[in-house]
């Protein structure tokens, strides 16, 4: 499971380590079998009372694993993202929407940011990695499992989407025309976060109900895409829980 055509065909993926484990037993019918090292089972045995556990030893457990140190326990998990307009209509009012976003580490860590800071869920939009990747499974150190997300091939449809629930759509953009202190984030917003690379293209960012720029009061060029949706997601959570 290795490659995203086999994942997919499969409808399965690998949660590897303890913190994905735990997440992934936390969802009702994620879990289809957990592998775990005699030691892992010992050290884990509270995280692992009743799943269904095989033992392996280490060099078996180490052939799930793609991390440079197996922690010693990986569960086969069924996928469980959501439809797009499964994610809309429940009302979201903080939601995140990646678009084209490709490396594992980025999308895990906008997916473990926005769990943090309260999102509703998360939308992988257009050429966005493949959420089940192991690397990006790890990059969210559990939060995966916490909050809805659905995978959208076509980014446009998304944005479009969450307008037509009435969220606000704001475009994490470093020319954009909204300063994000100056921004009204009170009410149901959608962030939309582009390639880490090239942004976002200029016929996506226009759909957008505003650009919103990051200021950047010292030398340095710009932020990272991580970055940025840790600084935009955490002030749209402050001004919602802000007494009016």
């Amino acid at each position: 499971m290795s490659r995203r055509s086999v994942r997919t065909e499969r409808r399965l993926f690998l949660a590897d380590g303890p913190k994905a484990v735990e997440g992934a037993l936390s969802v009702e019918g994620c879990v289809v079998e957990v592998f775990a090292t005699p030691a892992a089972l010992e050290h884990h045995a509270a995280l692992l009372a009743g799943a269904d556990v095989t033992l392996v030893d280490d060099r078996a457990l180490a052939s799930l694993s793609d991390s440079v140190s197996p922690a010693g326990v990986v569960a086969v998990c069924r996928h469980f993202d959501a439809p797009l307009q499964h994610v809309v209509t429940a009302s979201p009012r903080l939601l995140a929407i990646c678009a084209d976003v490709r490396d594992p580490g980025n999308a895990g860590t906008v997916i473990r940011t926005a769990d943090a800071a309260g999102a509703d869920a998360v939308v992988l939009a257009g050429q966005s990695v493949d959420p089940y990747n192991p690397k990006t499974v790890r990059a969210t150190v559990g939060s995966l499992f916490h909050l809805p997300f659905a995978i959208e091939p076509d980014p446009a449809a998304a944005i479009r989407a969450a307008q037509a629930r009435g969220l606000t759509v704001l475009a994490a953009d470093g020319g954009g025309e909204v300063d994000l202190f100056d921004a009204d984030l009170a009410g149901p917003t959608a962030w939309l976060f582009g390639n880490e690379a090239w942004g976002l293209p200029d016929e996506l960012a226009s759909l957008a109900d505003h650009r919103v720029a990051i200021p950047i009061h010292g030398r340095a060029e710009s932020l990272n895409l991580s970055t940025a949706a840790a600084v935009c997601l955490y002030a749209s959570a402050r001004a919602q829980r802000s007494p009016r």
